[in-house]
């Protein structure tokens, strides 16, 4: 049986390498992606001067009275003086393909206390130049830059297979049971019957003590036993991490397709208003009924109803779905994320709230998986744990492969020459 699962692991290992190790490094590098684009990108992302804001509904109508061509769904609120505000935005109309990428752009960089434009970028277009730089690899992490819909649901079973590969190697780390141990185990009379869970105790601590080997890497090896040594042993400490990321990578890329309904199975899941109405096709997106101040006022009063304390930081507009959300909290802060009150878009209507790590056990499970997976939750701490993470699974990527080959020579080396060869 164990040689089953160390086939299946070997197998499943070879398969995941190239993804892995690629979403390993470049997981590594975006864990601390705001800082690294700014620090690439200064001109865009400050202004220079600590002049006071434009309203928010006034630097919107300007941007858009700018630009015809675009509508502005995003704008944060919580500007930093001497900061750049990073607007989204999307074509108002559709190419015939759908393409909401016909503006050449879906981000700028705008000074907030005049709107004047420093910048404008696609998010994820190529390639490693410093504008682009930070934006392509958070992409290629996500979806490989695969079209459409395929480099996301590839990635997604790579993490879905990645989840049952961590369990698989969490075994075979697992020691063998010895004779000893099981000769033990067998009383042979009434007496030993007796000292039964005295056996078992000491059973248990022999597993453990030599499960423990497990855990280090033999000093003065040599080059083979070492890499093997660092291959088991890496996957050992960052284990909890490690299948972490891989469930929160199913939950991120196989939102609809896996994760929510295996989560809904065992657990209720408050459905968001999204879940509640149909998806305008893209070429009949609507156009807002109020504006971005007026889905502000109405969420900063149904915040104030059910006593949050936070300010509003940021608020977007979806038009497919003809709805406003105001988030109250950093986005990318401490612990699970901001809370959200959404917005009917037509008549200012509250069509709901989602406050982070409230509501049922299902609701804290989807809650928790990207916080996790970014390392967000835990703050500067967890982002170190999540870069330190990505170089592993790199590592123990590159390891496998070495370990495989190593073992494929030896099996060379053993099988023997057919008849007459070497004659």
């Amino acid at each position: 049986m164990r040689g089953h699962w160390v086939r299946v692991h070997r197998c499943a290992g070879l398969a995941l390498t190239l993804f892995l190790f690629t979403a390993g490094l470049t997981g590594s590098i975006i864990a601390f992606h705001p800082e690294l684009d700014a620090w690439l990108n200064p001109d865009w992302f400050e202004t220079g001067h600590a002049h006071p804001p434009l309203p928010v509904q006034q630097l919107v109508d300007r941007l858009q009275a700018a630009d015809h061509r675009l509508r502005v769904v995003y704008v944060p609120l919580d500007t930093e003086p001497g900061r750049a505000a990073r607007v989204q935005v999307e074509a108002r109309t559709a190419s015939p393909d759908g393409d909401q990428a016909s503006l050449g752009f879906n981000e700028m960089f705008v000074d907030p206390s005049n709107a004047a434009v420093l910048g404008r970028r696609q998010w994820g277009s190529c390639c490693l130049g410093r504008r682009q730089f930070v934006p392509f690899l958070y992409v290629l992490h996500h979806s490989l830059h695969l079209p459409g819909e395929s480099g996301r649901l590839l990635m997604g079973t790579v993490a879905l297979v990645w989840v049952f590969d961590c369990v698989v190697g969490l075994y075979l780390t697992f020691p063998r049971p010895g004779n000893r141990s099981l000769a033990a185990a067998a009383p042979s009379s009434a007496e030993q019957r007796v000292s039964q869970p005295h056996d078992r105790r000491r059973i248990a601590t022999d597993w453990l003590l030599r499960w423990r080997k497990a855990w280090t890497i033999k000093r003065g090896a040599a080059g083979t036993r070492i890499n093997w040594d660092l291959h088991r042993a890496l996957g050992l400490w960052f284990w909890v991490l490690l299948i972490g990321m891989a469930v929160s990578g199913v939950s991120l890329n196989l939102q609809d397709e896996v994760f929510e309904p295996v989560v809904s199975w065992f657990f209720s899941v408050t459905p968001s208003p999204f879940d509640e109405r149909e998806a305008i096709l893209a070429g009949d997106a609507r156009e807002p009924g109020i504006s971005f101040a007026d889905a502000i006022d109405a969420a900063g009063a149904e915040a104030h109803r059910r006593g949050w304390q936070d300010t509003p930081n940021g608020t977007f507009y979806n038009a497919s779905f003809a709805i406003y959300g105001v988030h109250f909290g950093a986005e990318n802060g401490l612990g699970l994320g901001p809370a959200y009150v959404y917005i009917d878009a037509a008549d200012g209507s509250v069509l709901g709230t989602h406050r982070p790590g409230e509501g049922s056990f299902g609701d804290l499970v989807a809650d928790i998986q990207f916080p996790l997976h970014s390392g967000r939750i835990a703050g500067l701490p967890g982002r170190l744990a999540i870069a330190a993470t990505g170089i592993a699974v790199a590592v123990l990527s590159i390891t496998g492969v070495v370990i495989w080959l190593a073992k494929r020579r030896v099996r060379s080396a053993q099988t023997p020459a057919p008849n007459g060869a070497g004659r």
